[in-house]
């Protein structure tokens, strides 16, 4: 535009220098004759020739490239509207045979119990409070109780009683035994003068009468010794229980473990089989439960090595080993619960605390994985932008399985190898032809 007004102003400027050279041809001859005339036919003939030179150059320069633009805008116009919609394109993947799984657990101790008091009376005194480390039969705490120790000397009385009463009953029976040793004889006796006819019947029989009762008494009074002995052997067995009750008294740490809970402290009045005193974890080793999803139970099994990390610890990795499975699957998850077992030599671990596990795993059928920007949710479900091989979309409902953030397992619905949108836009519809870019490769995926 710039040349043309350029050129434009160049035209003016000459045809106003050539005005002005017949103007002053005019004004010399009209000097010289004294009198005026117009403009020539010569003068008029080369101004129209330099307007029609102006008019022609103006469109040349002007008109000619503005329609010359115009027509290139509308072909590029044209082209546009019928050029393909370029879309980046991923493929389908399978995932490793070979990969992590990585779930959550909760720690908890391998053994755990409460301490509780089997003797009733006061806490005379506290050796141990949360947090503290004992060994296995390390004393924790000690009861006084005075009504336990009345009723064992009760017992011991009653024993010394006991034994007295056995004593006579041996002492009657031997007694018993002296009288029917003197009636077998008399009777023996008698027996013999009834032979020779010295004595009646009647006097023989009563002899051989007294000495029958004689052998029954001594029957009966060595069944009372029994009686006896047994009833000993009763009052023998309340005072070891109430001896065992007093050895309760001493409260010890049924293995080595840490302090988990105090309820008690010196003083307080506890009662036998309900109080709960402490609890004692032991921390030596922790068990991990985890809940595997049921397309990788029988990925997980009994020695297989497992990682756990804790967020509050980077860095720190504690290995284990899975120990056993509960054999049965959770109805309301689909989860399998699985134990690992982990050393816990320092105590870093605590009960309670929450870790995610790796685990190494080898999957028979790998499932398919897609970006997680393929995804489209409409109203009728999950859908994908497949692109096919002559470049129309196709959009194709998906069974989705986990989902891994930028990633997704599907189930069903895809194969491996197929090309989808990637973040497809408005333009992306159903049927449409477009132009397949695909997009760089990325790392394989990760499970």
């Amino acid at each position: 535009m710039n040349e043309i007004k350029s050129t434009e102003e160049q035209l003016r400027s000459e045809v106003e220098a050539l005005k002005r050279q017949l103007e002053e041809q005019e004004k010399s001859k009209d000097g010289a004759e004294g009198q005026p005339k117009g403009p020539s036919a010569a003068t008029l003939v080369m101004i129209g020739l330099g307007l029609i030179v102006l008019i022609v150059t103006g469109f040349f320069a002007g008109y000619l490239p503005r329609q010359r633009r115009e027509q290139v805008l509308a072909a590029e116009s044209i082209a546009d509207s019928q050029a393909l919609p370029t879309v980046t394109v991923t493929p389908v993947r399978r995932s490793e045979i070979k990969g992590e799984l990585v779930l959550p657990g909760n720690i908890q101790a391998i053994a755990e119990v409460p301490v509780l008091a089997r003797a009733s009376g006061y806490v005379k005194q506290r050796y141990a409070d949360i947090g503290d480390r004992v060994k296995a039969g390390q004393v924790v705490a000690e009861i006084e109780a005075p009504e336990l120790d009345q009723q064992i000397r009760q017992a011991k009385a009653t024993l010394d009683q006991a034994n007295s009463t056995v004593q006579q009953a041996e002492a009657a029976v031997e007694q018993g035994r002296t009288n029917a040793n003197l009636a077998k004889v008399t009777a023996q006796r008698w027996d013999n003068l009834f032979t020779r006819g010295v004595v009646s019947r009647q006097d023989n029989d009563t002899y051989q009468a007294q000495y029958a009762a004689q052998q029954s008494n001594v029957q009966a009074l060595e069944k009372a010794v029994a009686a006896a002995k047994s009833n000993v052997g009763a009052v023998e067995a309340n005072l070891a229980r109430l001896n065992e009750l007093k050895g309760y008294q001493t409260v010890r740490a049924p293995f080595a473990g840490v302090i988990t809970v105090r309820n008690i402290d010196s003083g307080a009045l506890v009662n036998e089989g309900s109080t709960l005193l402490f609890r004692i974890a032991q921390t030596g080793t922790l068990r991990t439960y985890v809940n595997v999803p049921q397309s990788d139970a029988d990925s997980v099994r009994a020695g297989q090595g497992a990682t756990l990390s804790i967020p509050e610890l980077p860095g720190r990795k504690f290995r284990g080993a899975v120990t056993r499975n509960s054999n049965a699957f959770d109805p309301t998850t689909r989860t399998l619960l699985t134990e690992i077992q982990v050393p816990n030599p320092d105590g870093v671990l605590v009960p309670g605390m929450y870790a995610q596990v790796d685990l190494q795993v080898e999957r028979r059928n790998p499932p398919l994985v897609i970006p997680g920007d393929t995804l489209v949710v409409r109203s009728d479900g999950p859908q994908v932008a497949v692109v096919n091989p002559d470049g129309t979309v196709h959009f194709t409902r998906v069974q989705l399985g986990r989902d891994y953030g930028d990633r997704l397992e599907v189930l069903s619905g895809l194969e491996a190898g197929q090309q989808l949108a990637t973040n497809p836009s408005d333009a992306v519809r159903e049927g449409v032809k477009v132009k397949p870019v695909v997009q760089e490769k990325a790392a394989p995926p990760k499970r």
